[in-house]
């Protein structure tokens, strides 16, 4: 009996492997957007308005993924997103944080797609990685920063988009990702240890 579905056994592998070989695939993309932070309290400012208002940074990301397998009508692929934003400002009534920073995301997911070579195919994302934030070497106040300006997080990224076919191999993608990130230097305390980076974008990707 084993000695029977042994050759039915390698032939269903074989078969397998061929088929998610041949299911493999290349993108690049390039988004664009920007990024949103919600307001933190400043614990003890005692000020009419104590929070930290954030700025809606302009912001790009770089993104190469490669499809691993077709399964029925999903797919399933690794990539890896590069976000920056590149100048996120800061503002407070207490004027002694940084004046702006920039924050760096590269997180590797895995990312599900549902019609994967369908004319629209939405997917969702969910990975991890690191971030990095520098903040500006100037207070608010014009003041120089004292403080250290670099802070470097382990970040989770989860994604939300849709895939448009524009023609053969270049697709429309609009997108929602939420990086959960450690707290940047900001010079004053909010007692909160995770910021959450919310980035719509979209922009044009390339599958080769």
């Amino acid at each position: 009996m084993t000695r029977n579905l042994f050759p039915l056994a390698v032939f269903a592998a074989v078969t397998t492997i061929v088929s998610l070989s041949t299911a493999q695939s290349n993108e690049i993309g390039g988004m664009v957007g920007r990024t949103f932070i919600s307001d933190q309290g400043v614990v003890g400012a005692g000020l009419p308005d104590s929070n930290i208002h954030f700025g809606h940074g302009l912001t790009v990301e770089a993104n190469y993924g490669r499809r691993l397998a077709n399964i029925g009508v999903l797919g399933l692929s690794v990539e890896l997103p590069v976000v920056i934003n590149t100048d996120e400002e800061l503002h407070f009534g207490g004027l002694s944080q940084a004046k702006s920073f920039t924050s760096y995301f590269f997180a590797p997911s895995a990312r599900l797609s549902l019609l994967p070579s369908g004319a629209f195919s939405p997917w969702v994302s969910l990975g991890g990685g690191v971030g990095h934030f520098s903040a500006s070497s100037r207070l608010e106040s014009g003041l120089s920063n004292p403080s250290k300006t670099g802070t470097t997080t382990g970040v989770v990224q989860l994604g939300l988009g849709l895939d448009i076919r524009v023609i053969h191999s270049v697709y429309l993608r609009g997108e929602v990702r939420e990086f959960s990130a450690g707290e940047p230097q900001l010079n004053v305390s909010t007692g909160k240890t995770r910021y959450y980076n919310l980035f719509p974008g979209g922009g044009l990707i390339v599958r080769f």
